[in-house]
């Protein structure tokens, strides 16, 4: 057990999160608490310094601001941060379902809310830095509202899934509901980010 817990903890330490968002206060506050959980973190105003800098920094995972002030989408950084083989998180207040969308379309591991307690965004960044998908009820809720949706080919059990994941349901809630296990929840969600 031992072994186990000084592992995380040698691979936290080692972690470098580079955090991108224009409210200089938003990214202070963010970095504190990660660098108090032991991470290291590099902040950027923008975009164009983060992919400038990207090369030289070398981030695990990077926790993206939805709306930068920069002339830049969500959907552009999502693409370049991809490109260069990085994990991406967005970190939002979440009040833009299509911009949401198009950072997932783009490749974003999640979504997490600014407003979320510090274990939910410390979880984010772990998951992504595995390469696994970060599923928030406000993804859900993104994509359950998506227009395109219906031209993506959902069966109707990933249809209820999704529903009531968006509705704020947990995935044990949703299991119960649908008969399944939560880790059954989870694996659908992951299929539904995949289409």
């Amino acid at each position: 057990m031992l072994s186990r817990i000084s592992a995380e903890v040698d691979k936290t330490v080692a972690m470098r999160i580079l955090v991108v968002d224009d409210d200089q206060a938003n990214a202070e506050m963010v970095g504190i608490v990660l660098r108090g959980k032991g991470y290291e973190v590099i902040t950027f105003p923008d975009g164009a310094s983060a992919l400038e800098a990207f090369a030289r920094v070398r981030p695990d995972v990077v926790l993206l601001d939805l709306r930068l002030d920069d002339g830049t989408t969500p959907r552009e950084n999502v693409n370049a941060l991809s490109a260069a083989g990085v994990a991406t998180v967005v970190y939002t207040s979440g009040e833009h379902p299509a911009l949401l969308r198009s950072a997932a379309r783009a490749g974003a591991l999640g979504v997490v809310l600014k407003s979320a307690d510090e274990s939910v965004i410390i979880d984010a960044i772990r998951a992504a830095a595995d390469g696994r998908a970060v599923l928030t009820t406000e993804w859900a809720a993104a994509i359950d509202g998506d227009p395109e949706l219906a031209t993506v080919d959902l069966s109707p059990q990933l249809q209820k899934v999704l529903a009531l994941y968006a509705s704020g349901e947990t995935s044990a809630r949703v299991g119960a509901a649908l008969g399944v296990s939560a880790e059954t929840v989870n694996e659908y969600l992951k299929r539904i980010r995949q289409k």
